[in-house]
């Protein structure tokens, strides 16, 4: 909560302070940077910071932290901790680089806002860092605890035990430590970090959803080979479709991700575009291996029938589950798929029972379009949950 002294410091500057924040986040970067070489070499994505998204991502996620402060007085908004702080616990962040994160972002803060940061708005705005930072320590501490990695110990060695290809773009893998063990348990919904070095040797670190159900003794990912006209190719994953091969070791982290399944018996709404069914597959494969007998229904959208990955598997599981199988759009159905409507995901036509949980996944667009939809529908805000590939950028809206 922040300090009387803070409150009306924090209200009357966060309009400033949040049109500056994207110079902000861009200067401390590269006051990190210089400072600090490795990090961006061995922690940070450097595609995120090659495409602005990480810079972005930062400075909405301060500046919704601040908004909430003075919305909201007195409560914490754990959703946006929590999801932050998975984040940081699948990449080893450690309490003492918060520590260096602050040095450098209030040298930054200070030279954009130039005169206007007097003593009175620094000691504001420290007071707003140290309380989300302090905040995602005592989560990430909590995190690491229960995963049997104190201090931030998240890396395992894992051998690929199998590999096929699933679509043109969509590669899947099957891990297994290398000492034959099985891979151990994990919530569906959940993702593992993935370092591997790279032809300059950066060691680079992407997370992937594991797209299968715990409790089998491999885990499976399903990595998309990122393809971007107006920037670089995505390094992981092209070097996973390029190189990765059974046989080979993969340096793994420890299952991380809270878009997991709520406890009772309460109606579900799956709805995933694209790679984003990754997780899905893994709630609909836990769902179903379980017996589960709460209506399920499940919605994806993709480009063509070519491109869904795990098709088959995704019908399949869909139907087993009460809920009346899967919901499907394709922008371009072609022959493989004459039945599917083009275009894009409408959720007006299904019939949305009460006390629905709805989980999304996808690109950005879609997963806002489907939140309106379920707003409109009567669907409260904190019963709809959503997983971001890469930085949070929905924070920033």
């Amino acid at each position: 909560m922040l300090s009387e002294q803070a409150t009306p410091v924090i209200r009357t500057t966060l309009p400033i302070v949040g049109a500056a924040m994207r110079d902000i986040a861009g200067l401390f970067y590269r006051k990190l940077f210089d400072a600090h070489p490795a990090l961006l070499r061995n922690l940070f994505n450097r595609g995120n910071q090659a495409n602005g998204e990480q810079r972005q991502a930062l400075a909405g996620s301060i500046v919704a932290f601040a908004g909430m402060l003075l919305e909201q007085p007195g409560t914490r908004p754990d959703a946006m901790l929590a999801r932050i702080a998975h984040k940081h616990a699948s990449l080893g962040v450690t309490s003492d680089q918060y520590k260096i994160v602050h040095h450098h972002l209030f040298a930054a803060l200070a030279e954009v806002l130039g005169d206007a940061a007097t003593d009175e708005v620094i000691e504001a705005w420290d007071e707003v860092y140290w309380l989300m930072a302090n905040a995602l320590i005592a989560v990430e501490t909590r995190l690491y605890q229960e995963a049997g990695a104190p201090g931030g110990e998240v890396w395992r060695s894992m051998e690929i035990t199998a590999r096929r290809q699933e679509t043109p773009d969509v590669v899947s893998f099957l891990l297994r430590p290398r000492d034959g063990r099985p891979a151990g348990s994990f919530r569906a919904g959940q993702y593992v970090s993935v370092q591997v070095e790279l032809a300059d040797g950066a060691r680079q670190i992407r997370q992937y959803s594991l797209s299968a159900a715990p409790g089998r003794p491999d885990w499976r990912i399903s990595v998309k080979r990122v393809r971007d006209e107006a920037g670089p190719e995505g390094e992981v994953s092209s070097w996973l479709h390029e190189h990765a091969q059974p046989g080979d070791e993969l340096t793994v982290s420890v299952p991380f991700g809270d878009l997991v399944l709520p406890e009772g018996g309460g109606p579900l709404l799956l709805a995933s575009a694209g790679i984003g069914n990754t997780p899905v597959m893994a709630l609909l494969d836990h769902l179903a291996s379980t017996g589960a007998d709460r209506r399920v229904i499940t919605v994806h959208a993709d480009r063509t029938p070519a491109d869904h990955a795990h098709r088959e598997e995704h019908l399949a599981l869909a139907r087993e589950l009460p809920g009346g199988g899967l919901h499907l759009w394709y922008e371009s159905p072609g022959h493989d798929a004459p039945d599917v409507p083009a275009g894009q995901a409408d959720l007006g036509g299904l019939d949305l029972p009460e006390g629905l949980t709805a989980y999304l996944c996808g690109p950005l667009p879609f997963m806002r379009a489907v939140r309106g939809d379920l707003l409109r529908r009567g669907i409260p805000a904190e019963r709809i949950h959503y997983e971001v590939f890469g930085p949070d950028l929905w924070l920033g809206r």
